[in-house]
């Protein structure tokens, strides 16, 4: 283990500062406080909020996207099926003679 790994460790507090191993804390260590959790309906609304703040794409963006997405998807379906073929056509034709 080299320094690098020795301080992210440390920092992660998997280790000691002398090198020695961090004693683990288990979830019963944790005091779970029933605050921390969100109420559904303040759940939905964070969720509303940051929705909100998504760059979502034009119109446009997404028929553009869409479009280059398809011919991409064809011609790499086309290319494998082209490929596989033609080495089927030559292995069947080396063992045919």
């Amino acid at each position: 283990m080299n320094r690098e790994q020795k301080r992210q460790m440390q920092r992660q507090g998997q280790v000691g500062a002398d090198g020695a191993a961090a004693p683990r804390r288990t979830p019963q260590d944790v005091p779970r406080r029933r605050s921390d959790r969100a109420t559904p309906a303040e759940f939905f609304r964070q969720i509303r909020e940051e929705m909100r703040q998504v760059s979502w794409p034009t119109r446009p963006e997404v028929i553009n996207y869409s479009t280059i997405v398809l011919f991409v998807l064809i011609f790499m379906t086309s290319l494998i099926f082209g490929l596989g073929f033609g080495f089927s056509k030559f292995v069947s034709f080396l063992f045919t003679k």
